[in-house]
């Protein structure tokens, strides 16, 4: 057993004896084979090796990375653990100011974007002190590769300790100030191993053969779910992925007849349940649907069981945390061996994971009572990047993490998810922090304050809508105003309407009451 804790090492050790094997499957039909991986992340691993680059005393060299998705955007991903880089990866909606506060705040060494967005972005990289700026394109161009293919296509594996960053994925932040979650290669494997067996991963023996799961990834490569579930669990079970490089829901459907494994997030079932040639013969050979990364409706779970024949596993994670809750695949023998799938929870804490709920004093709440979660284990993470206060702000004095989320676990065992203390909004599976977008509405000409608030969406689940208090005279066009965020803010960020209102509720100690101006806008979408 190798003593070096590097992901990559615990990844490559699942690939098939036989190399020449299909690893990916893309929708235009092109093929990458376990060999490809490896070679290619090798060369793009031994590039990045030969980089000059001041070293940080502080953690190894930054790597942030905004392009599209591509077979090559995840073999970068591997090239970058390979080398022993910590990875970061970008929203593709990402604005320049946005793009600018990661790059300047993480240090980034290397950026990696679009060719199309390279006028744009390079000046940003390089002022944040980004000392090389490579350019990667979903149809297999750009100045990364063309780089790359002058190396070799071996190397060993940077040596790194389970405590060693790997990635930051940065979460915004109540204050408007986005924090980086500092994830280690442990949290990250620890994470991989244990959702490969709770979910029953049909995996390939070490050396062995292909594993016998097929999954269609739809997902973002970008976001947790998409790069450390899903990728993750596909190659740390040795199992081939069908690649959807954007999701389309029909073609989505028509890859489901040759797949075992499918993840999405709620607006995904919701648009493939509109589609005609999902039927249960399509469904047949599938072992597992899952969802995540927003809640989903109890209507979007029976109809799709109604449909299909399955019940959608629904489970619970964070950026600082990977998974920590999961509905069972098959009987769990600590819940005394049950196995429903729950719709409306988010299932048991998963192995490993410690979660308690707590009153607002830190005291245990009693059985079906509403807490806020706290959880210890391997997943979760060490702290925030280079924000200590915060960090040890977000952790209780015996260690627990604070996630912000309310909750609460009824006497079988089920966690199910009530609220979000800190006021997020989730649409279409991306967090929004209100303060964050409010900031950038309170700045606009005329406008005295504002308030962002979540109210339900048939298709995105949640949507932001802006409540707009002018300066005395002022008006304001709000159309207008959503236009400007268009160019300044990520789509999913943007409120979706904007009102205008003499003053904003508030209780007696000035707080405004997001509570009232949700429950009056609540039904703005019902006919969308």
């Amino acid at each position: 057993m190798s003593s070096n804790h590097n992901l990559f090492v615990a990844l490559r050790r699942s690939f098939p004896r036989d190399l020449d094997q299909v690893a990916i499957e893309t929708a235009d039909g092109r093929s990458y084979s376990w060999r490809h991986l490896d070679e290619q992340s090798a060369q793009i691993a031994n590039l990045l090796a030969s980089l000059r680059i001041e070293p940080d005393p502080d953690a190894p060299p930054r790597i942030a990375v905004q392009v599209d998705k591509s077979v090559e955007s995840l073999i970068l991903y591997l090239a970058s653990l390979r080398a022993g880089f910590v990875f970061l990866p970008l929203n593709t909606a990402y604005q320049g100011a946005e793009i600018a506060y990661f790059a300047q705040d993480a240090a980034a060494a290397v950026v990696v974007c679009a060719s199309r967005q390279l006028e744009r972005i390079e000046p940003i990289a390089r002022q944040g002190g980004a000392a090389h700026v490579f350019t990667l394109d979903a149809d297999r161009s750009g100045s990364l590769l063309d780089r790359a293919a002058a190396f070799g296509a071996q190397q060993n594996p940077v040596e790194r300790s389970a405590a060693d960053p790997a990635a930051i994925l940065y979460t915004s932040g109540t204050t408007g100030r986005s924090k980086g979650a500092l994830l280690t290669h442990g949290n990250l494997l620890a994470s991989a191993r244990t959702l490969r067996d709770y979910w029953g991963w049909q995996t390939s023996e070490p050396g062995g053969q292909a594993g016998a799961d097929v999954l269609i990834h739809a997902l973002p490569t970008f976001h947790a779910h998409g790069l450390f579930v899903a990728a993750n669990g596909a190659l740390l079970a040795g199992c081939r992925m069908l690649w959807h490089a954007k999701f389309d829901a029909r073609a989505v459907v028509a890859d489901l007849g040759r797949a075992t494994l499918f993840m999405g997030v709620p607006t995904m079932y919701v648009r493939m349940l509109n589609e005609p040639t999902l039927t249960r013969e399509q469904v047949a050979g599938m072992r597992l649907f899952i969802c995540g990364s927003a809640p989903l409706s109890m209507e979007t779970f029976d109809a799709w069981r109604a449909r299909t024949g399955h019940s959608i596993l629904e489970r619970y994670g964070m950026s600082e945390t990977v998974l920590l809750t999961s509905n069972p695949y098959r009987p769990d023998p600590r819940f005394r061996d049950q196995d429903e799938r729950r719709g409306g929870t988010v299932g048991f804490p998963l192995p490993g994971v410690d979660l308690r709920l707590r009153d607002e004093h830190g005291q245990p709440v009693a059985t079906g009572e509403v807490g806020g979660i706290q959880v210890k284990g391997d997943t979760v993470f060490p702290g925030y990047w280079r924000m200590p206060e915060k960090t040890r702000e977000e952790f209780t004095a015996d260690g627990y993490f604070v996630t912000g989320d309310v909750g609460r676990q009824d006497e079988r065992g089920y966690v199910t998810i009530v609220g979000r203390s800190k006021d997020l909004i989730i649409s279409g599976g991306y967090n929004v922090y209100p303060a964050e977008i409010e900031a950038y509405l309170n700045d606009m000409p005329g406008v005295a304050e504002s308030a962002l608030v979540g109210v339900p969406h048939p298709d995105f689940g949640e949507v932001g809508i802006a409540v707009i208090v002018t300066e005395p005279g002022a008006q304001v066009d709000g159309e207008a105003m959503i236009d400007e965020l268009k160019t300044r803010l990520a789509n999913f960020k943007v409120p979706k309407r904007c009102f205008v209102e003499l003053e904003l509720p508030r209780n007696a100690m000035g707080k405004v009451q997001k509570n009232l101006l949700r429950a009056k806008y609540e039904g703005i979408f019902a006919q969308v």
